[in-house]
């Protein structure tokens, strides 16, 4: 089977679209409202440091030259002016840069707070206050997190980076900012999914400078794309489960010899509208260290252990990880045990291993160019 279809037989967008217009502020259950801000506390914490890296600077420099300097959006920590559209995503990658912000996992993973730099950009483009933001905080995790739920499996099992997923829900937080009609915000669904389907490319093998902007750009996506549906501009309704949409390519992939499936209903299944409801951002975790998420327990088991039994690098003989297979795939090709770049030494589990093994710690310091390329680090590595 292709997916899933839904009960009603209504097409995803509409049912989604209908939800989030008629979500407002006294919806949210106090739970949701704290979480919303604890995130927006470790979002703004991440730009800090993520405006200091040398991607952010490169795009910082690069959207400068492109002109600005006097638009109804700023951007963080510089100060720049310019309009909400690049706002979004110069924002969006500040707080993705390190690599260090919130994790949810389920079929797919995903980083909510990708996407919130979005609608900060509209609220502060439109003169809106803070009730406007965290509604549309709340409804970009919603969203984000139950598309991540959805497969069976995952988009990424085949390829896919899951920023194509984030296309779907970023513009319906930006619209819900915007106050779009549901047929509006189901246009700028279209719009935005339409032109971010994303390779997992960015995030296999050596990785780049595009490994943090995949999110970000989606989110930007997502702020354009809200922008052009309220003023007319349309987009495919069916780009999730009709024809030639999300579902219908997928349907050809096969995994372990059975066509890829999306859950619909699941999707749509409780979506909240009540103080008593239950919101996705409550079950979204935040990280411990500014590294790929499947790193973590590993880590912090090792972390633990040296600490207890005082171990030092050089008393160790061997390192033995048992990791689940996707993990592995991700974290140990050969490019992982010999990184070159920033990118690449956060989803290597053999330098996280290493440096924190040595250093005692993994920190953003542990990821700055002269450490990654320390060659003292290598023989640890192969261990």
């Amino acid at each position: 089977m292709a997916h899933q279809p839904t009960e009603s037989k209504r097409l995803l967008s509409h049912i989604i679209a209908e939800w989030a217009c008629a979500l407002k502020y006294e919806h949210l259950s106090p739970a949701a409202i704290q979480a919303a801000k604890l995130f927006w506390f470790d979002s703004i914490g991440c730009a800090l440091g993520g405006s200091q890296q040398d991607d952010a600077k490169i795009l910082l420099k690069h959207y400068r030259a492109m002109g600005g300097g006097n638009g109804s959006a700023t951007a963080f920590v510089s100060g720049f002016k310019t309009n909400p559209v690049d706002a979004a995503f110069l924002n969006g990658h500040m707080i993705r840069a390190m690599d260090y912000n919130d994790i949810y996992w389920k079929a797919d993973p995903c980083h909510p707070s990708d996407l919130i730099a979005a609608p900060l950009a509209l609220c502060e483009s439109e003169g809106l206050g803070g009730k406007d933001l965290i509604l549309a905080t709340i409804i970009a995790y919603e969203i984000e997190m139950r598309l991540c739920e959805m497969g069976r499996p995952g988009v990424r099992e085949y390829g896919w980076h899951h920023a194509t997923l984030s296309a779907f829900a970023a513009p319906i937080a930006a619209g819900r900012v915007l106050n779009l009609t549901w047929e509006q915000m189901v246009s700028a669904m279209g719009i935005s999914a339409s032109r971010t389907f994303c390779p997992g490319a960015v995030t296999a093998g050596k990785l780049t400078n595009m490994k943090n902007t995949v999110d970000p750009w989606a989110g930007r996506m997502g702020a354009e794309s809200a922008l052009l549906a309220r003023g007319g501009f349309s987009g495919p309704e069916h780009i999730i489960d009709g024809k030639e949409g999300l579902f219908a390519v997928f349907k050809h992939v096969q995994y372990k010899g059975e066509p890829a499936t999306f859950d619909g209903e699941a999707l749509l299944a409780d979506l909240p509208n009540s103080t008593k409801s239950h919101y996705r951002i409550l079950d979204c975790g935040m990280k411990s260290f500014p590294i790929e998420a499947l790193s973590h327990a590993p880590l912090t088991a090792m972390m633990k252990t040296i600490k207890e039994h005082e171990i030092k690098a050089d008393d160790v003989t061997e390192i033995k990880v048992e990791v689940i297979a996707r993990a592995a795939d991700i974290l140990g090709d050969p490019h992982k045990y010999r990184p070159d770049s920033k990118e690449t030494a956060d989803h290597s589990l053999p330098y996280c291993m290493a440096v924190g093994l040595v250093d005692g710690m993994v920190t953003p310091l542990q990821f700055k160019e002269e450490r990654v390329l320390d060659k003292k680090l290598i023989p640890i590595m192969d261990k």
